[in-house]
């Protein structure tokens, strides 16, 4: 089993990570700002589910799949970056609820918590990066290493959970003012699309 030490610091690292921008982070940020911190929220847990899957990837050895294969690796980053241009285009097409005088409309909660899923799972840098991060902190002379890594991916989930809850949050905070403001949606939904489609570039073009 984990020692205190080795989970503290793990813990600790984890925390830095979670707060590095890039392209979970910033999803949450703006999701949360188009339609409130309930929305931003499930959107985390989407997130954390991909990452419980990660997890299981790496304790069972799937993820050295992707570490291996450029067909498998190719096949899941273009996969997200066509989620990512959906969401895009799903952007730019947003109607402007305040000038419609409508009420912003509500996302299903099933499809928010969805997309964290997709997001996550179809990025296939987070199984590589979980399958050279993970095993560090592990040690035979501990007893299982496949407990130690499932715990240590624990961690890391409650890692996510609080640090890009905090982001939902505070984000969530703005989207309640930018739903009131006409200019202000229009302005962040064409932000939103710009920022996916920059973040499904970035996915197409990541190497292994």
């Amino acid at each position: 089993m984990l020692t205190f030490e080795v989970a503290l610091s793990f813990f600790g690292i984890a925390v830095l990570l979670a707060l590095t921008p890039g392209p979970d982070n910033l999803f949450v940020l703006m999701q949360s700002a188009l339609w409130g911190r309930a929305a931003g929220m499930l959107v985390v847990l989407g997130l954390c589910t991909g990452l419980i899957a990660h997890t299981v990837a790496v304790t069972i050895g799937l993820a050295a799949i992707f570490a291996t294969s450029a067909t498998a690796f190719t096949l899941l980053k273009l996969a997200g970056a066509a989620y990512l241009v959906y969401l895009a285009w799903g952007a730019f097409h947003a109607p402007d609820s305040v000038a419609n005088s409508e009420k912003p409309a509500k996302r299903n909660k099933w499809q928010l918590y969805r997309r964290g899923i997709v997001m996550n799972l179809t990025n296939p840098k987070v199984s590589l990066f979980f399958l050279a991060f993970l095993p560090q902190f592990a040690s035979p002379a501990r007893g299982s290493v496949a407990l130690q890594i499932l715990s240590l991916g624990g961690l890391f989930i409650i890692s996510t959970l609080l640090v890009f809850g905090a982001i939902a949050l505070f984000s969530g905070g703005l989207g309640a003012w930018i739903q009131r403001s006409q200019k202000a949606q229009r302005v962040l939904n064409r932000t939103a699309g710009v920022v996916f489609l920059g973040l499904a570039v970035k996915l197409a073009l990541a190497n292994r």
